[in-house]
């Protein structure tokens, strides 16, 4: 079962670098994430989202492939892949995976002007090993399905102090 976090940061910047981090943590097989998401609202309300991973580059990516491969058969491959590409990118930006968009884009309207968030689905974690590389950036938690327990120990290790 994956948990839904989401901390606050005072500015973009520092959401970044804590992205950056987990991004690294990914890496080393330490921490599993199915979403990661930059949830910020301007000075004037708006509420942008900055995905991980574009479904729609993804897709295109996969519908050039298959259908320079199709067009291959019809003799015209390239053709083929412009038709794929443009199908694949329609269909991987009509799709969402991860955290519902509607969701964080509500979760943003509630954040204080010029703040942002980073909502983050973790499948997998180990924690005494992830807090220690996140605590340094602080932040604040606004969402969690943590459970309790765990929800203070998060919220102490962004305070700075010991869990």
């Amino acid at each position: 079962m994956s948990n839904l976090i989401a901390i606050a940061y005072p500015d973009s910047a520092t959401a970044e670098q804590v992205r950056a981090t987990l991004g690294q943590l990914q890496t080393e097989k330490l921490i599993e994430l199915e979403d990661m998401v930059v949830v910020t609202r301007d000075e004037k309300g708006k509420v942008k989202l900055q995905q991980a991973t574009s479904m729609g580059a993804a897709g295109a990516a996969g519908g050039a492939l298959w259908g320079g491969l199709i067009g291959l058969l019809f003799l015209a491959p390239l053709l083929g892949m412009a038709v794929g590409a443009a199908t694949g990118g329609l269909a991987g930006s009509a799709s969402d995976i991860g955290v519902d968009d509607n969701f964080m884009k509500e979760l943003g309207s509630k954040l204080e002007e010029g703040h942002v968030a980073l909502v983050v689905l973790v499948r997998r974690s180990t924690p005494d090993k992830v807090l220690p590389r996140i605590q340094e950036y602080g932040g604040h938690v606004i969402q969690s399905s943590l459970s309790n327990e765990r929800e203070e120990e998060l919220r102490a290790a962004l305070e700075g102090a010991p869990a």
